[in-house]
């Protein structure tokens, strides 16, 4: 049943964000006379789009099927069918795949455009329903019947009406882009049926929901439906309206001025009067999201930053913020490296850089095994104890390598001021942060292998103890939080690994000693030093002064006599620099040939060639074997050394004169010893007049060299005795022990270093205190089968091993 109207409705353009439609060229669109609607209808699938009665709207055309359509329908009649797809991808949907509710429309132009693609405007007439599909090739026909819809009546239906309107134009008004005529094409919409359709095709809802709206005839459910949709839309313009509101008036004085300041940059660019300094903040803050430190100390700099926006950048204080920010921004604060946490890897490391240290390397490995069982576990700070030249920093080294960490060294020798700990107060001129915040920078990552070298040469004045602000440091658990003065915010040092080295350990204070684990890394035998040379010094020092096999070749006896008379040390840094000079004049001679010289063998007799006379003679048979010279054994920063203490007397009354720069200690220890032997000075065969008329002088030789220390107490007192008897002392032994008033001999430390230095000096024989014989497993076994070592308890004893006919009476 085909019906015949005239009416003159205004149409809206659908602007953005708006529920208003108007005709394609945004004027009053009139059709007047609308034709009759046939049985037959070609049906023009349409994609994503539902056409209500009453509406005008463009519609693309894409498809072959579409535009063959147009161009043989239109010709004949300008009414045409329009069903919404059911699946918007399917690119030729057939008869099943529309909607059967669908819209008789008047096409009332059609433009084709350039990419032969077309656009048709056309107007919504009646709603139809598709009864059956006639054709489908080459577009699809089928029979339709055009549908009459129920009517609305009594109040509730009116007051809906009314409300809808009401609804859609407080919508407009919540609309920030909606057209000046939407306004006037809403009240000029007469008929209810016409309202509720025009209303329902600029809903925001789906195609689905549309659809049914389409497929309901009755104008009152249609109405109710649509007042349903309408509100919901309304509510949440109403609360986006009110979030906008509450923006605004949330933009205080400091986003003004940010503004009137962005305006004001924009204004001197176009001038030309820029000075740059807004790219440089913009970088910085892009630096500073990319760094992402935790939330406070992000809320900290970007604080600074805005303080930075509002400073010209001539402003001594623009160049200090600055460079803070610039710290902030690149601190690793999430940048880890992983761990490699291969045992065997790490074993083979250890090996290829250091020769022996078996027990060092064990530590070492035990050390790597616990990282990898608990990775966030808080392991101890080892602390790498021994001489100098023994290897301890290339440890560290070799550690991190093994890790796959970054590796830094802060040398703490001579360090005063507190501040290269903690850094400097920005209020300073010239302020820097501390010397580990500056390597942990340097590295770029949080959790580096750094190591603090010399850790006992720290020193301390008015300035500060940086020996007390390591204590922080080197917590595990207070270091998670140190705070740089300069940096004045936390940051994490609890995955960096600390490393620290000494020579001696007394000199660390005891706070800081409980804080660390010792690793004790002893000097090295000759026979170690003649292994080291060969694998590792001479290769190195050939390499580097450019020499090849086939011009020098260092032979086992050459490097043995360079060990015994130019070098004198418990590490190899010194034979290192001997091995340098031979290749220096082997390197010499090689430049200055005109030919191709012979190659050079460096035997013992080729070595005072190049060194010139030895430096070190073992003049032990002629220093000692006299009265009142004893050979003591001493633990220094530098190893273990042997100390020749002399004593003589003259006409006096009974004075002691002690020389030689020992400390309080070691005079004590000579006082005891004094005093112990005037105790038993008849026991010993001595009379106590010569005592009384005499004065004794202990010196110890080496005098530019501090020492100190009481295991040189048992010493002494043999050197008192061997004076006082007359008798020397046996050739080749030395001895060490402390002593007490009443001639006990108590443990020592040092016993490997001592033993060591014993052995180097070619001593037969070494005394040690009783007590130390649970050290004696530490001793190189190479040097315990030369040396023979005699345990004793009292002075008694040490006086019948080291004065060989001496036979003292024990004191009752």
């Amino acid at each position: 049943m085909s019906k015949k109207r005239t009416t003159k409705r205004k149409r809206a353009k659908k602007p953005s964000g708006t529920t208003v439609l108007q005709d394609p060229a945004g004027a009053v669109a009139e059709v007047v006379g609308e034709p009759d609607i046939p049985s037959r209808l070609p049906i023009l699938p349409v994609r994503g789009t539902i056409v209500f009665p009453g509406t005008i709207i463009p519609l693309g055309i894409g498809r072959a099927s579409s535009r063959q359509l147009l161009e043989q329908s239109l010709a004949k009649s300008k009414v045409i069918g329009l069903a919404a797809q059911i699946d918007e991808e399917q690119e030729e949907p057939g008869f099943d795949g529309v909607y059967k509710t669908g819209t008789a429309a008047v096409a009332l132009k059609l433009i084709r455009q350039q990419d032969e693609t077309m656009t048709l405007i056309v107007h919504g007439m009646d709603r139809i329903r598709l009864d059956k599909l006639v054709k489908a090739r080459p577009y699809m026909t089928a029979r339709v019947t055009p549908l009459n819809q129920k009517p609305g009546r009594g109040r509730a239906f009116t007051a809906t009406v009314n409300q809808l309107r009401d609804l859609a134009l407080e919508l407009i008004d919540l609309t920030p882009n909606a057209p000046d005529q939407a306004r006037n094409v809403l009240m000029n919409v007469e008929s209810p049926a016409g309202l509720v359709d025009y209303l329902a095709a600029n809903l925001d809802i789906g195609l689905p929901d549309k659809q049914r709206l389409l497929d309901e005839l009755s104008v009152s459910k249609r109405a109710k439906e649509v007042h349903r949709l309408l509100s919901q839309q309304l509510q949440l313009a109403r609360l986006q309206n009110k979030i906008q509101q509450d923006v605004e008036a949330s933009i205080g004085e400091g986003q003004r001025r940010l503004y009137l300041r962005e305006q004001m940059r924009a204004i001197q660019e176009e001038l030309g009067e820029g000075d740059g300094s807004a790219e440089v903040i913009d970088d910085l803050h892009r630096r500073l999201v990319e760094a992402a430190p935790p939330e406070k100390v992000m809320d900290e700099t970007e604080r600074e930053l805005s303080r930075l926006e509002m400073i010209p950048p001539a402003s001594p204080e623009y160049s200090v913020i600055m460079s803070y920010v610039e710290l902030i921004a690149e601190l690793p604060w999430s940048k880890v490296s992983k761990d490699r946490l291969d045992l065997r890897h790490a074993r083979e490391i250890l090996d290829r850089d250091h020769f022996d240290l078996d027990k060092v390397k064990k530590r070492l490995i035990e050390y790597l095994a616990v990282r990898k069982l608990n990775p966030d576990g808080r392991g101890a700070i080892l602390c790498l104890v021994g001489p100098p030249g023994v290897g301890k920093t290339s440890l560290g080294q070799s550690i991190a390598e093994a890790l796959g960490r970054r590796f830094a060294r802060i040398s703490l020798g001579g360090v005063r001021d507190e501040a290269e700990v903690r850094g400097h107060r920005r209020t300073y001129i010239g302020a820097m942060p501390g010397r580990l915040i500056q390597e942990v920078r340097r590295c770029g990552t949080n959790n580096p292998v750094i190591m603090l070298d010399e850790l006992d040469k720290l020193g301390n004045d008015f300035r500060g103890d940086p020996a007390s602000a390591l204590l922080e440091v080197l917590d595990p658990r207070q270091n998670h939080a140190f705070t740089d003065r300069y940096l004045d915010v936390p940051f994490d040092l609890s995955k960096v690994m600390f490393i620290c080295t000494a020579n001696y350990v007394g000199n660390i204070p005891p706070a800081l000693q409980d804080r660390l684990e010792m690793i004790e890394i002893p000097g090295y035998t000759d026979h170690d030093k003649l292994a080291i040379a060969r694998k590792y010094l001479v290769p190195r020092q050939m390499k580097d002064h450019g020499l090849k096999a086939s011009n020098c070749a260092f032979r086992a006896d050459g490097l043995r006599k360079i060990i015994d008379g130019y070098t004198r040390e418990a590490g190899v840094r010194e034979l290192e620099r001997q091995v340098g000079a031979v290749c220096r004049g082997v390197a010499a001679k090689v430049a200055q040939a005109r030919r191709v010289p012979a190659k050079a063998l460096i035997d013992a007799a080729a070595v005072p060639d190049y060194l010139g006379a030895e430096k070190y003679i073992r003049d032990l048979d002629t220093r000692t074997g006299v009265p009142g010279v004893v050979l003591g054994l001493a633990y220094t920063s530098v190893g273990g050394e042997v100390l020749f203490i002399e004593a003589t007397r003259y006409a006096g009354k009974g004075n002691v004169k002690l020389t030689g720069q020992i400390g309080d200690v070691m005079k004590e220890s000579a006082q005891a010893a004094l005093s112990l032997f005037k105790s038993r000075a008849e026991s010993l065969g001595c009379e106590p007049g010569v005592i009384a008329d005499s004065d004794q002088h202990i010196h110890v030789p080496a005098g530019a060299v501090p020492k100190d220390g009481p295991s040189a107490g048992v010493a002494m007192y043999t050197a008192i005795v061997s004076l006082m008897t007359g008798r020397p002392v046996k050739k080749g032994l030395a001895m060490t022990g402390e002593i007490t008033l009443r001639g006990k001999v108590l443990a020592i430390g040092g016993v490997k270093e001592k033993t060591l230095a014993a052995d180097r000096l070619g001593i037969d024989t070494v005394l040690l205190p009783e007590q130390n014989r649970r050290d004696l497993d530490e001793i190189d076994p190479a040097v315990r089968k030369r040396l023979t070592i005699k345990l004793v308890e009292d002075v008694d004893q040490v006086l019948k091993l080291a004065i060989p006919g001496l036979k003292p009476k024990r004191a009752g």
